[in-house]
């Protein structure tokens, strides 16, 4: 790592620090780094400071069996908390989120799930992370092309050298475009059509992304994961 102050990466957990330190383009996180400084000053950003790498809190980097990858962080107050598709449970229910947890019952047998917090997935070892971590409220996409993207494909490529295989699950034109990022031969990744209203119906539903997962991590050796939420 260049000698220089990196408050932003010393932001992450220490684990994710290490694995992630001979990846990272450290002039683009410090780009991003001065430009959430006067984003944070001078507007409504989302989530805030605390919560910018919560996905990463929830699980370790030896932990993750899968990542879902999301684009761009929700952009309405309360939603974002740091957890891709995640939202508080007093917060009404995303549409991509009410077709991601509907295909989930569909595909799994579950009950529908009483909240809306993934918290049970991360912590079952799914990262739940966006391409693109930050947003200004109520602006979609106004963190795009700030530095976010060279530290969430850095993600990436961490996760599909280390040694213990893992999913990819990328949903959408955006994240499918990110497999040339994996290591396909040791990981195994699962690609549908995006989970929005504007997709969902050409082929997410039916694509039992959940199910699949499984199939793969224990063909690989690896203890399924346990995707029922409360």
């Amino acid at each position: 790592m260049k000698d220089r102050s990196m408050d932003l990466f010393r932001q992450l957990p220490v684990d994710w620090q290490k694995a992630l330190e001979s990846y990272i383009d450290f002039d683009s996180l410090h780009q991003v780094e001065n430009f959430l400084e006067e984003e944070y000053r001078t507007q409504e950003v989302f989530p805030c400071q605390e919560e910018l790498f919560k996905a990463f809190e929830y699980t370790p980097f030896k932990s993750v069996k899968a990542l879902i990858l999301g684009q761009d962080p929700y952009h309405n107050k309360g939603q974002m908390r740091g957890l891709a598709f995640s939202v508080p449970n007093d917060i009404r229910r995303p549409p991509s989120l009410c077709n991601i947890l509907t295909e989930y019952q569909s595909d799994l047998g579950f009950p529908p799930p009483s909240g809306n917090l993934l918290v049970n997935w991360a912590q079952e070892g799914v990262l739940l992370m966006n391409a693109v971590l930050s947003v200004r409220a109520h602006t979609p996409c106004s963190h795009a092309n700030k530095g976010w993207e060279p530290f969430s494909d850095a993600v990436i490529r961490a996760l599909s050298d280390r040694p213990e295989p893992l999913v990819f699950i990328l949903w959408g034109g955006f994240a499918r475009k990110k497999r040339v990022l994996i290591n396909s031969e040791k990981n195994g990744i699962v690609t549908s059509v995006h989970p929005s209203p504007l997709s969902a119906y050409r082929g997410f539903f039916g694509s039992k992304p959940f199910s699949r997962t499984n199939q793969i991590l224990v063909s690989k050796g690896v203890a399924p994961i346990n995707w029922k939420l409360l």
